[in-house]
């Protein structure tokens, strides 16, 4: 499929305001062609809206989504189908003008509800995005003379120079840039370099590993925003990024550890990444200044990892995660990933690894856990983490997005939140007084 049309911006572009004013343009059109009928034509539309509303809320109650839904995707949903059905009896209703007014109807109500929906959850971009593809120009990685400084006062010595680009790119580690993914079907990762590190002799700067949620994909928008706006405001310096594919497929969730089923996604994130990333990234060695992060699913893999592998990621953010890998599906689980041992189960889980840990083990790292206020799925889950990190032994910090839900807003208020938060760990910015 073309790049363009996989890249094109869904959320933050005009698409859904322009297809729903079509929709709307052409459902008054096919209401109006004949007076008289638009009692009926408005109680058949009404009726489908209804229908659409009661099956979204029944499904919700089932659980189908794994957690609430937006308000605002019900709501587009019964409104998109409302004007689906009248759009129909305009096709089913002759003169042809008005037939293709009501296709014209459809096609805009569709897509208005789909671009609606995927709005009311703000987390997938673009086409590439809902797909779980790869749409980024392939990278070209910098040259490796990064200037070695103490990186605990680089907010402090690094003075930009004068042609240090104003923004961060973004890129597909893909084809000679690939990660090697060993026993692992991982898709291309994405690679996000702020403005320092797109010069000559850049400094040597801290390494961020993320993953998104499921289902989803290796899409760097949401982080790379939120990078971008901390390096606008601190000299170009940002994290060196890179996000990884945790989930081989949209559909599929290995829950954060190797296994026969889904193959060695916990070797591929935790060795196989680092290694790759130390030969060719402008990085900090020292991985005090390592940070493993991720949101939703992402976020649960980034609690585990930070818990299981201290000595590889000195910090740890943890967006919306689910209390543990795996928390929607348990049985499934069980069975696919431990091979029926609910006791390994059970000992994978953040909370219990933390617990597990030798006093000391965690000293000078530190543990960010955000939610939303209204995400009653995950949030707690999150609380519970946060005082399990602190009990031992990480400095815990957590943020609450108020007025959000396990959704895209939630995202970017929490990364917005926990980039400059966490800067201070990464020698990016001042210690908090």
């Amino acid at each position: 499929m073309n790049k363009f049309i996989l890249s094109f911006e869904l959320i933050d572009s005009p698409m859904l305001l322009i297809s729903a004013t079509i929709a709307a343009l052409g459902v008054i059109a096919v209401v109006v062609w004949r007076p008289r009928r638009i009692v009926s034509t408005l109680v058949l539309g009404i009726a489908a809206g209804v229908v659409m509303f009661a099956v979204a809320k029944i499904l919700e109650a089932m659980n189908t989504f794994q957690g609430p839904l937006p308000g605002a995707a019900i709501w587009w949903a019964s409104g998109s189908m409302l004007a689906v059905a009248i759009g129909i009896v305009g096709i089913f209703r002759a003169p042809w003008p008005r037939r293709v007014l009501g296709v014209v109807a459809v096609i805009a109500s569709l897509l208005a509800g789909i671009l609606g929906v995927n709005t009311s959850y703000g987390v997938t971009h673009n086409l590439a995005a809902i797909l779980g593809v790869q749409a980024l120009d392939p990278a070209s990685l910098p040259q490796q003379d990064a200037v070695a400084e103490d990186p605990a006062t680089l907010y402090q010595t690094w003075e930009p120079p004068a042609d240090m680009p104003a923004k961060g790119s973004v890129s597909a580690l893909t084809g000679s840039t690939k990660i090697p993914t060993g026993q692992y079907a991982a898709r291309d990762a994405s690679l996000y370099l702020p403005p320092a590190a797109q010069v000559a002799k850049p400094p040597a700067l801290p390494l961020l590993v993320f993953m998104m949620g499921q289902p989803g994909s290796p899409d760097p928008t949401a982080l790379a925003k939120a990078l971008d706006a901390f390096a606008a405001k601190n000299k170009g310096l940002a994290p060196i990024a890179i996000v990884v594919d945790q989930l081989t497929a949209p559909d599929r969730d290995p829950t954060c550890v190797d296994s026969a089923k889904y193959g060695a996604v916990a070797t591929y994130i935790n060795q196989l990444v680092p290694q790759w990333a130390e030969k060719n990234l402008n990085i900090t060695t020292d991985h005090k200044y390592w940070t493993i992060g991720g949101f939703s699913n992402g976020g649960s893999c980034a609690a585990l990892y930070g818990a299981k592998y201290p000595g590889t990621w000195g910090q740890m953010l943890d967006v919306m995660g689910n209390e543990f890998p795996g928390s929607e599906h348990v049985d499934q689980t069980v069975k696919d990933v431990y091979n029926g041992d609910a006791g390994a189960f059970q000992a994978n889980k953040p909370s219990v690894v933390m617990a597990a840990a030798s006093p000391g083990t965690f000293s000078g790292h530190t543990a960010i856990f955000t939610w939303g206020s209204e995400d009653k799925t995950y949030g707690p889950g999150q609380l519970a983490n946060s005082k399990a990190a602190e009990a031992a032994g990480f400095t815990v910090q957590t943020h609450i997005v108020e007025g959000a839900g396990h959704t895209g807003e939630a995202l970017d208020g929490s990364l917005a939140w926990a980039i400059p938060a966490l800067a201070p760990a990464l020698g990016l910015a001042a210690p908090a007084s």
